[in-house]
């Protein structure tokens, strides 16, 4: 009878899903993949965001993988004798700095998440975003309000989308790092959310989903239990006044609120340690995280 029971709950899933990949079928997903559990040792962990990658793929949706990797960049800055040294927020980035940046997205941790893509049977191409992103210099001020140059470090203005179409039009999920260059032809360090934001803008997506390391947006960073749920645009200038909004969720809520303006239908902020995050916000009628909307 459990047996019986157990089959009849998987097919109250799939029938739950069933209307979300109706409505989502041959739209665009832009997915921005960061945090800690990309390092983690356990493999069941690092794929099953690929697992929910290839899902999408499989039901129609076109999924577009913007990756994160900053704890992989400290690591290789330490091997190296770079010491890692951060103004609101964003790494100082030298020259040296700026070519372990490029090494370690674009050659390592890039290449690594399309095999795992590839290896449960889907297709996927690697980008490297310097060949994907142009940018400007990103100034910041310093304690003082003054400006502060902290090398390195790009503003995306914008995304050569016809490669990444290409690979749309083709069944392909493009897998994009977050590099960029400018006039000039120099690489920069590029904030992932940003980026995953202004390719969602740039291709006119349905959805974009930070994943990260945090439930999503808390009153209380401390609490999980204090989870906002539902973030419109018209609560965040209250939310950063309140230290609510502070810190690396500036830029990804900015992102976000920017990405809902220019008409992406719903951006969404899951943990990515939770098993299939990705396909419990997007294919059952409770979703988890926040969502951000107009």
């Amino acid at each position: 009878m459990s047996k019986h029971t157990d089959f009849i709950q998987k097919a109250a899933v799939l029938r739950e899903a069933l209307p979300y990949i109706q409505k989502f079928r041959s739209k665009t997903f832009v997915i921005k993949y960061g945090g800690s559990f990309m390092d983690s040792q356990d493999e069941a962990v690092r794929n099953g965001v690929a697992a929910d990658v290839v899902f999408l793929s499989a039901v129609g949706i076109s999924p577009v993988v913007v990756h994160g990797g900053g704890k992989a960049i400290t690591r290789a800055m330490e091997s190296a004798g770079l010491k890692a040294t951060f103004v609101q927020g964003q790494r100082m980035t030298d020259e040296a700095t700026v070519q372990v940046v490029e090494r370690v997205l674009s050659k390592e941790i890039n290449p690594e998440i399309v095999a795992a893509i590839q290896k449960l049977g889907a297709k996927c191409r690697g980008f490297a975003g310097s060949d994907i992103f142009r940018c400007r210099k990103l100034l910041v001020k310093d304690s003082n309000g003054g400006p502060c140059d902290i090398g390195f470090v790009g503003e995306v203005t914008a995304v050569q989308i016809n490669p990444i179409i290409e690979c749309l039009q083709a069944g392909i999920t493009p897998v994009i790092s977050p590099t960029a260059r400018d006039q000039q032809g120099n690489i920069y360090n590029c904030n992932a959310d940003v980026a995953a934001a202004q390719v969602a803008i740039a291709l006119k997506a349905t959805r974009l989903v930070f994943m990260s390391d945090v439930p999503g947006l808390l009153q209380d960073p401390k609490n999980p239990e204090t989870l906002i749920s539902h973030l419109q645009s018209s609560e965040v200038e209250g939310l950063k006044k309140a230290g609510v909004i502070d810190k690396g969720m500036i830029p990804k809520i900015d992102s976000a609120i920017a990405a809902v303006k220019a008409g992406v239908e719903k951006v969404s902020l899951i943990d990515g340690r939770v098993q299939h995050s990705i396909l419990l916000e997007i294919f059952t009628d409770q979703g988890l995280g926040t969502e951000v909307v107009l």
